[in-house]
């Protein structure tokens, strides 16, 4: 029997704003909030049974906003996991210390493997997360805006054997243009990673969802298009 895949709202911050960005660039950007805060709260209030915030400064070394994350996590009483600029223990460890239930690690993942490897040690594969940025077949770093040199199917077998159990994957040339998710793509991903696969990146509509549904993926993370409507909230 199938299982309805998780859908998580997605909330990006940057300069303190609930944002989302076209193709992951920060200076194509859309506000749907003023306030971080009034996002997520209107996603808890909707039934979402996980907020996914992202630090968008943190992600391209333009600031921080660890203080509004900390707002949420202290305001909710939903869980949230929280990525964007955590490349090293210390930056993982704070948020955590915050009440964040679980950490995303981005390019760390792929620069500094040994890093997932020790939080996974430290704090358990329910507190860790990877999320694969990607313009495929290659592997995104440093907010999108370089490219790794590493193959997304290198980075799989690798955190496979770290014994990651949650990956997140990002198609970036799909994220926030409500494009559609790439069927071909998504099975592929599918096929390299058999543990909780999560996607994020062109989410547009049920038609997504049902695929999502078809290929077996247990979850989505998705931004502008339940903010804009086109996929209703919650399914």
């Amino acid at each position: 029997m199938s299982v309805k895949p998780q859908i998580i709202p997605c909330v990006d911050i940057q300069g303190g704003r609930a944002v989302r960005l076209y193709e992951g660039d920060p200076d194509r950007e859309t506000v749907y909030f003023e306030s971080p805060l009034e996002a997520a709260r209107h996603w808890a209030g909707l039934g979402a049974p996980l907020l996914h915030l992202v630090d968008l400064d943190a992600a391209t070394g333009r600031g921080e906003n660890r203080a509004v994350i900390r707002r949420i996590v202290e305001t909710l009483d939903v869980p949230v996991e929280v990525g964007g600029g955590i490349r090293d223990q210390e930056s993982a460890e704070a948020l955590l210390a915050l009440g964040v239930a679980r950490v995303v690690i981005g390019t760390a993942a792929v620069k500094r493997p040994e890093l997932v490897g020790q939080l996974l040690d430290a704090h358990g594969p329910e507190a860790v997360v990877v999320s694969l940025d990607a313009r495929w077949p290659d592997v995104a770093v440093s907010g999108w805006a370089e490219a790794s040199g590493v193959k997304v199917a290198q980075m799989t077998a690798r955190l496979g054997q770290l014994g990651l159990e949650t990956l997140i994957f990002t198609d970036v040339t799909r994220d926030g243009t409500l494009r559609g998710l790439d069927r071909d793509l998504m099975a592929q991903v599918r096929t390299l990673w058999t543990n909780t696969l999560i996607v994020g990146g062109g989410v547009a509509n049920t038609q997504d969802a049902d695929l999502l549904t078809e290929l077996g993926i247990e979850g989505a993370i998705v931004g502008r298009a339940i903010y804009e409507g086109t996929l209703p909230y919650p399914l």
